[in-house]
């Protein structure tokens, strides 16, 4: 492997063009060392960074190139998601809440391991930190709710007109789907043309997500993470008109 950037808690996070290439052991690693706190984290995300460690690793900071990505107007709904989304509609005691159960959201996810990855991702240490940023109302989470139970959602961060998705969890059937389905039709409400997917899976290509490269990515954060925050995170029910008629 060749050499990365070591930091502490002080030292400011390498561009995200330093990172390793193709040719090495970790493509995409930018640096190691450090803590996970918000402060860290806002500087991270809004340079296109992201952390990424197992149990017993340093902290690793990752940027790979070429970045997969979701446009909400290229949002894939397809006809068994239609119908879903349709029954889910119109079926009392189902709704999308917003940041009203964020450290359930969170601990299911760690509890999901990524397509094509075994354990989580979410140590202590990020779990910790993403709720304290989520209490100073930088990172939320989208909630499929049935019966007054939380059956699936997802969590991301939003800086200015961009959200990072991070990483989602379902306990029934395709209620994962639906909370991704809200929060792009949020998204498209609210000025956010791109979520941030990170990684290519073949659950986000069926979706409509595909790759972009880096330069391309950080044009668009430069800009979007400029633009004013949303002010406020809530779902409004009537936006699923626009999405599932």
């Amino acid at each position: 492997m060749l050499p990365i950037a070591w930091i502490d808690e002080d030292t400011p996070l390498p561009p995200a063009r330093h990172a390793l290439g193709p040719e090495s052991d970790a493509p995409g690693l930018v640096a190691a060392g450090g803590r996970v706190t918000p402060g860290r984290l806002e500087e991270a995300y809004r340079k296109g960074i992201f952390p990424w460690y197992g149990p017993g690793q340093p902290v690793l900071w990752w940027s790979p190139d070429p970045r997969m990505v979701l446009p909400t107007a290229e949002f894939r709904v397809s006809h068994s998601l239609r119908k879903t989304l349709r029954r889910f509609v119109r079926t009392p005691g189902c709704e999308i809440r917003v940041d009203q159960a964020f450290d359930r959201v969170i601990a299911a996810c760690a509890g999901t391991p990524r397509e094509g990855q075994d354990g989580t991702w979410i140590v202590p240490q990020v779990m910790n930190a993403y709720r304290e940023w989520h209490r100073l109302g930088r990172v939320h989470s989208f909630e499929t709710w049935m019966d007054g139970e939380l059956v699936g959602g997802l969590y991301g961060v939003g800086i200015g007109r961009m959200f990072f998705g991070e990483s989602m969890f379902a306990q029934r059937t395709d209620a994962s789907k639906i909370a991704l389905a809200a929060l792009v039709t949020f998204a498209r409400e609210n000025g956010i043309d791109l979520i941030d997917c990170q990684q290519n899976t073949r659950h986000l290509a069926s979706l409509g997500a595909h790759e972009i490269g880096r330069e391309a990515f950080e044009r668009h954060l430069a800009i979007a993470c400029a633009a004013e925050d949303i002010g406020r995170w809530s779902y409004d029910a009537s936006l699923w008109e626009r999405l599932a008629p």
